[in-house]
C-alpha cells in the first residue's frame, strides 16, 4: 500500500493553535483578506470530542455508479479510501470531499475506530456519517454534515488522496492546517500557518484582558477595540502575571 508522506507543521505551531478557538482564527484570517474558509455545515459528532488542530490529509469521493461501486469483498485491491485509512499520519487530519453528498456514510465506526488506534488528530467530512451511536462515543473529533445509514459505495466512489479538494465549500490543499471546535472547523492556508497561530495566540491573551475589563463593568468604547491606552493597561497586565481580578 503506498504510504502518505507526512507534512507536520513547524514546530510549536500546533500547540498555539490549540490555545486559540475557531472564532479567533476566522479574524486572523479575515485581518489578512480570507472569508471563506470557515467549512461550512459540519459539527462534531462527539462534542465533548471536538478541539483538534493538524495538517490536512486529503480523500475525494466523486458520485458512485452502480458498475463501479459493489459490496467490497478481501480480493478488492486496495482503494483511495483504504490508502487513506491506513496511510494517513499520526497527528494529521483526514479531510474528505464529497461535493456534500449526505445519502451516504464516508466512514462508519470500525473505520473510525482504526483512524483512531492509529493516531489520528480528527477526521472532516462535508458528507455524512455511519454508525452514530458509536462515533457519538468515540474519543476523536469526528466533524460531519449528517448522519447516514448507508454505505459510502451506495453513492458514493473513492477516487484520489492527497489532491486539492473541496470540503464544505472551501478550498483544501495537502498541508494546510485545519483547527476544530464546537464553533466548527476552520482551514489554514499552509503558507500563513505559522504567523496565524502566534497572532491568534496573542489575540486570545488580549481577550482573557478585555474579558476581565468587561466582567468588572467596562464599557467597551476604547476596549473592544482596543484603543492605545487600553493595549498600554494591556502590557501592564501581562507585566502583572496576568491576574483574573
Amino acid at each position: 500500500m503506498p504510504a502518505i508522506e507526512a507534512m507536520p507543521l513547524p514546530p510549536g505551531v500546533t500547540e498555539l493553535l490549540l490555545q486559540a478557538s475557531t472564532a479567533t482564527i476566522t479574524m486572523q484570517l479575515l485581518k489578512r483578506g480570507f472569508r471563506g474558509l470557515a467549512i461550512n455545515g459540519v459539527r462534531p459528532m462527539n462534542p465533548a470530542a471536538a478541539r483538534f488542530a493538524g495538517p490536512a490529509v486529503t480523500l475525494r469521493y466523486i458520485p458512485g455508479r452502480e458498475d463501479i461501486c459493489q459490496a467490497p469483498k478481501p480480493t478488492d485491491p486496495d482503494s483511495a479510501q483504504r490508502i487513506a485509512i491506513e496511510g494517513t499520519p499520526a497527528g494529521h487530519v483526514l479531510v474528505i470531499g464529497t461535493e456534500r453528498e449526505i445519502r451516504a456514510g464516508t466512514l462508519g465506526d470500525i473505520l473510525a475506530w482504526r483512524l483512531k488506534m492509529r493516531g489520528i488528530a480528527a477526521v472532516v467530512s462535508d458528507g455524512a456519517m455511519r454508525d452514530a451511536p458509536v462515533m457519538a462515543g468515540i474519543d476523536l473529533p469526528i466533524f460531519a454534515a449528517a448522519n447516514a445509514a448507508p454505505a459510502s459505495m451506495t453513492n458514493l466512489h473513492p477516487v484520489e488522496v492527497q489532491v486539492p479538494i473541496g470540503c464544505g465549500g472551501v478550498p483544501v490543499f495537502p498541508g494546510d492546517a485545519l483547527v476544530g471546535d464546537l464553533d466548527g472547523v476552520v482551514v489554514i492556508p499552509r503558507h500563513l500557518v505559522e504567523e496565524v497561530a502566534r497572532d491568534s495566540a496573542e489575540q486570545e491573551r488580549m481577550e482573557r484582558f478585555v474579558q476581565r475589563e468587561v466582567r468588572r463593568g467596562r464599557a467597551i468604547g476604547g476596549l473592544y477595540p482596543p484603543d492605545d491606552a487600553t493595549k498600554a493597561q494591556y502590557r501592564d497586565w501581562l507585566q502583572a502575571g496576568e491576574p483574573e481580578d
